[in-house]
């Protein structure tokens, strides 16, 4: 019996194996799959072009101007100031008194704020959730949205209308053989004021986000949850508030961002010189500096300064949401 073998060739005259394509191929492969899908969905990608503009033109090329912070800028001037100070503008609102003021009011009116603002539409929400009639829900839902589409002028002239002296709250304040309340003459009654309009205003839309959370929730988690015996609290806690856990985190965190960017509208349109000790914000004193003193350099600082520490809330709140609950921005 013979068998048939195969000589392996010569050393040296073997084929070389493949190589294999690293570095560019990737890329352009990528490459080459955007272009196509940019082909095939242009008309969805040019949806993007307007809001792109928007932010580069009213975001973006703005920051520009920041350079007049460290540059004295005369109004006919140069755009971009016409010499350079370096800190002075700094150390001039750091040597402030009325900065300082002005900087805990916004400490306040934005810790009152993220403290009763942005638990009430959670728990708006869960209740909405737990009504049973559509109707019901129907109009409760209208009623807390309505506010929402008001302009802050309105607001403000229907919060100013009802706490006026001769208004409907000291209406009933008489009734009960109380003597009227200046409540927007009094510094002690702003920050309730603030806090209690923005409520009203913003409760009710601030459950929209909340309650499309809630859909996304599978329904056999609450099935196993009763089968085990668990009551309608303890769904809403071990089920309800972890599946809507990443929106609140997430808004939490656009909150936090936004904590020194107390309404400027609001309280430039309920204040008055009266209560300016607990009125006066950060972004009111900058109007008042910059726009009515023409002190744009020394504004263009302060403004700087509350984008950085906005800056640095946000990012430290991101991280620490990170490595606590494990759900981040970025």
């Amino acid at each position: 019996m013979s068998t048939s073998t195969t000589s392996a060739p010569p050393p040296g005259t073997q084929d070389p194996p493949p190589k294999t394509r690293h570095g560019p191929a990737r890329p352009v492969a990528a490459r080459r799959s955007w272009r196509r899908a940019l082909r095939r969905d242009w008309q969805l990608y040019s949806l993007a072009v307007l809001p792109l503009l928007f932010f580069l033109v009213f975001r973006y090329l703005p920051m520009i101007g920041n350079v007049i912070a460290f540059r004295r800028f005369e109004p006919g001037g140069s755009i971009l100031g016409e010499q350079w100070v370096g800190l002075r503008y700094v150390r001039m609102f750091l040597t402030d008194p009325t900065f300082w003021q002005v900087f805990r009011n916004t400490l306040w009116l934005g810790g009152l704020t993220l403290v009763f603002c942005f638990p009430i539409p959670i728990v708006l929400a869960l209740l909405l959730n737990e009504v049973r009639r559509r109707s019901l829900k129907r109009f409760v839902q209208s009623v807390s949205y309505l506010p929402h589409f008001l302009s802050i002028v309105i607001v403000a002239g229907i919060t100013m209308q009802m706490l006026a002296t001769d208004g409907p709250v000291n209406h009933v304040l008489d009734w009960f053989g109380h003597d009227p309340v200046r409540f927007i003459q009094e510094p002690g009654w702003f920050r309730t004021i603030y806090v209690g309009s923005e409520i009203w205003q913003t409760a009710g839309w601030g459950t929209i986000l909340y309650l499309a959370a809630l859909t996304t929730i599978d329904e056999d988690l609450y099935e196993a949850a009763r089968i085990d015996g668990a009551s309608r609290w303890r769904q809403i806690w071990h089920v309800t508030l972890p599946g809507i856990r990443p929106t609140m985190i997430t808004l939490l965190i656009l909150n936090i961002g936004t904590f020194l960017a107390v309404g400027f509208e609001k309280v430039l349109l309920l204040y008055n010189p009266l209560t300016y000790p607990t009125a006066d914000v950060v972004s009111t004193y900058l109007y008042r500096a910059g726009v009515e003193s023409n002190s744009f350099s020394y504004a263009a600082a302060i403004g700087l300064f509350e984008a950085i520490i906005g800056l640095v809330l946000v990012t430290g709140a991101n991280q620490l949401s990170r490595r606590t609950v494990g759900t981040s921005l970025w």
